[in-house]
């Protein structure tokens, strides 16, 4: 049968999709498009699962859906491709993309670096683009990017490692950077050592913090101490007095709703808290712990492409890197219930590369 038109100017991939939010995903046969004159093409090798990843496909934010929906955002590969305009990359280069593909540009976020912030940014999946096609995410075997949201990856970081950094990497980096707490010997807290957490913890470690993580798993003492170089672990629900006013800043990851008010008291006067976690849902909080001391909650939302460069070349530098469980893509359906469970330290990736294509 003869192509159509429109699929001359498209190159067929394959990935897996939810169809819906009650059902596993499955192969999903589609087009991208061909590479522009702006754009990269690149065979994705390895994907990253981000919880975000399963909380759309379950619809648990109750947005606006695309299904067919290819979820991943945390994607690198090799350059197989670039259009004539392209001068960041070149054919055989490692790169990464993570949550967003497009923004307007011109705006004042954008502007200043911070496209992440953009009212007209465009997700990696599950968004659209200036046509009416939906964008599809990295569980799948190639991607076409424009070059400015193409991140380059060192030599020195081993690609499964890295993907995670494209997320969950830059949603712990950026708010270290912003709120003042990369520098040495801040005494930072991180609540949660999950996906994100962990990373917090190896980039507050990294640039030179005395690191307390918070957390309800006392399974996750060894890996906290032995392996991240936590210099103190407290469980939750057995806060002490003793590390009341103590720190500079604290990162929270949690991703549901929880009482912050003794994360606020253990924070210094003028201390901040980077809360990290989506929830649907409000934060608990009694605002007497935040009156004794000037005491500040503010977010972040990954980081702008030039920071998440800045990021890629830093982990790089100082060998921060995920830890991860490396997974066929025929076991993503388990992964999403394990991942559901918390069943997994630190980081499912998808070897795309070697069960895909």
């Amino acid at each position: 049968m003869a192509q159509s038109s429109e699929e001359l100017n498209r190159v067929p991939a394959i990935g897996w999709a939810a169809t819906n939010p009650f059902t596993p995903l499955v192969p999903y046969h589609f087009y991208r498009r061909t590479t522009g004159e702006n754009d990269v093409t690149f065979k994705v090798l390895f994907c990253g699962i981000c919880h975000t990843d399963l909380l759309r496909i379950k619809n648990e934010w109750g947005h606006r859906n695309i299904y067919p929906m290819i979820p991943g955002h945390e994607i690198v590969g090799i350059v197989t491709e670039v259009g004539v305009n392209v001068t960041k990359v070149k054919i055989g280069d490692n790169v990464g993309v993570g949550s967003m593909v497009d923004s307007c540009l011109s705006c004042p976020n954008c502007n200043q670096g911070q496209e992440n912030y953009c009212l007209g940014r465009t997700s990696t999946y599950n968004s659209r683009m200036t046509n009416p096609d939906p964008t599809y995410g990295g569980f799948s075997n190639i991607m076409v990017v424009k070059e400015h949201f193409i991140i380059k990856i060192p030599d020195a970081l081993p690609l499964k490692n890295c993907a995670p950094l494209l997320c969950a990497g830059i949603a712990a980096y950026s708010p270290l950077r912003f709120a003042g707490l990369d520098q040495p010997g801040m005494k930072i807290g991180v609540v949660g050592l999950g996906g994100i957490g962990h990373f917090a913890v190896k980039f507050a470690k990294a640039m030179g913090a005395h690191v307390t993580v918070f957390s309800n798993s006392p399974a996750k003492i060894g890996d906290a101490v032995e392996r991240f170089g936590v210099d103190n672990f407290i469980i939750t629900d057995d806060l002490r007095p003793d590390i009341f006013g103590t720190l500079d800043g604290i990162i929270d990851t949690i991703p549901c709703r929880h009482n912050v008010s003794p994360f606020i008291s253990s924070l210094k006067p003028c201390g901040v808290l980077v809360f990290l976690g989506k929830m649907k849902g409000n934060l608990e909080l009694d605002a007497f712990s935040m009156l004794q001391g000037r005491k500040i909650i503010t977010s972040s939302f990954i980081g702008g492409m030039m920071e998440t460069q800045e990021m890629i070349d830093f982990a790089a530098e100082h060998g921060v890197m995920a830890d991860i469980e490396l997974i066929p893509i025929d076991y993503v359906n388990e992964a999403m219930k394990r991942l559901a469970k918390g069943d997994v330290r630190y980081r499912f990736v998808i070897d795309i590369g070697n069960s895909l294509h």
